[in-house]
């Protein structure tokens, strides 16, 4: 049997811990940062775990990183 394929695009954007969590980056951040407030800016900072139901959604993506 064949080895599987990991999606290029995920295994640049994502990471997955040790613990089986999915690291990345923070959303909504390209632009429009003026109109953004400064609170949204700080907090947005860095990466951030995302949620259950999208974190199985990428993990099929990347079937060997679990």
């Amino acid at each position: 049997m064949p080895k599987m394929k990991t999606k290029s695009s995920a295994k640049k954007r994502f990471k997955v811990t040790a613990t089986g969590k999915v690291i990345a980056g923070q959303a909504g951040k390209r632009h429009g940062m003026i109109k953004r407030t400064k609170k949204f800016i700080r907090d947005a900072r860095g990466t951030t775990t995302l949620s259950a139901p999208d974190a199985k959604i990428v993990k099929g993506y990347m079937p060997y990183d679990r």
